[in-house]
């Protein structure tokens, strides 16, 4: 491969790492054509760009990433890149479900906001829950008490209603 040609490939892989919110490594080796191409589809409907890149050319892309040290400890035999734009947990859900049925596909790390995580946080990071579920429980949790907000002053004026009434009482 020509020097061009690398330095392109290198300033493409910057540019998406960049993009994204989370970066998975992974080991293919051993995957058939037909098993990397439904691996890819899977990427494809969640929103994930899954490529092939030769580890030097991924050590060059991560120089300017605060975490490219840890990370570079990650690239040995064959590399392929998971890039995460819109939900940095949805690779760690394909990676392990995929693995699950196909051995040759193994997780090695991933770095998510700049923090790196090592080939045992997979089902950690798969059970996470993205950010989309994450505001949408806390909406809900917001609503329930929003909604509980005009019982508890009804409750509380009748109680003042109620002592008023009493002291009435009283000072007759």
């Amino acid at each position: 491969m020509k020097r061009d040609k690398k330095e392109q490939i290198v300033q493409d892989v910057a540019e998406k790492i960049d993009r994204s919110q989370g970066i998975y490594l992974t080991e293919f080796q051993g995957l058939s054509v037909a098993k990397m191409a439904e691996l890819r589809n899977e990427f494809r409907k969640a929103g994930v760009e899954y490529r092939v890149v030769k580890n030097t050319l991924i050590k060059k892309a991560l120089r300017d990433l605060s975490s490219a040290d840890r990370l570079a400890s990650g690239l040995k035999s064959t590399t392929a890149v998971a890039f995460g734009y819109d939900d940095p947990l949805a690779p760690a859900k394909i990676i392990r479900k995929f693995s699950k049925t196909n051995e040759a596909l193994k997780f090695k790390m991933a770095a998510i906001d700049g923090v790196v995580y090592d080939a045992d946080s997979l089902p950690a990071l798969s059970e996470m829950l993205s950010k989309t579920e994450n505001v949408g429980r806390a909406a809900g949790l917001i609503n329930g008490v929003v909604s509980s907000v005009p019982r508890v002053v009804n409750a509380v004026a009748t109680n003042l209603v109620s002592v008023l009434d009493q002291i009435a009482k009283q000072k007759q």
